[in-house]
């Protein structure tokens, strides 16, 4: 299977990416894909469909931006409800991904950095990053996005962030969220 090669989307410091897969656009449903729990668990994307979502897709937790951009969905989460679900979604394998929560909830004075949201990972199958449009080729990486899809699965908003080394633009995802019926 040939899969789908999208160019002058995203850079690294500069240096443009290819992005692996389709380019998912606003108002369609959102593509089902199966990510890993930090139990090693299959999660699928559809099981989340009923409530309000937002992925945010990033490249690795170990790295600087990536720590700020979960830790502000995090805290955003805490503002949002129940109705609301914020999955974080990475390539880092499920371990690091549990040790980084176990590392966020010891900062800040015991304020925990991870605990309402999700940490999952798309390393064994790539489903996610493939089907979204969102794998970095040859680094088996995904480019940094934010997703809002509804409570009936359609994507409501979608930002590729053009540099990987900069932060979401998170009042845009946010306003998008809360204009959610």
């Amino acid at each position: 299977m040939t899969v789908m090669e999208r160019n002058n989307i995203t850079t690294m410091k500069g240096n443009p990416l290819t992005l692996l897969g389709p380019d998912v656009s606003v108002g369609q449903e959102a593509p089902d894909a199966t990510v890993v729990a930090n139990d090693l668990s299959e999660v699928k994307i559809s099981s989340f469909i009923g409530k309000k979502l937002i992925i945010s897709a990033v490249p690795s937790l170990d790295t600087p931006v990536c720590d700020l951009q979960t830790k502000r969905f995090n805290t955003e989460a805490g503002k949002l409800g129940d109705s609301v679900k914020i999955l974080t979604i990475s390539m880092d394998l499920p371990f690091a991904q549990k040790r980084w929560c176990g590392a966020a909830a010891g900062v800040a004075a015991g304020a925990n950095a991870s605990d309402k949201i999700q940490t999952v990972s798309d390393y064994r199958y790539a489903s996610f990053g493939e089907t979204y449009g969102l794998l970095i080729k040859g680094l088996r990486l995904l480019a940094r996005a934010v997703l809002v899809i509804d409570t009936a699965g359609k994507i409501q908003y979608k930002e590729i962030v053009s540099e990987v080394a900069k932060e979401p633009n998170y009042d845009a995802a946010l306003t998008a969220l809360k204009a959610l019926k």
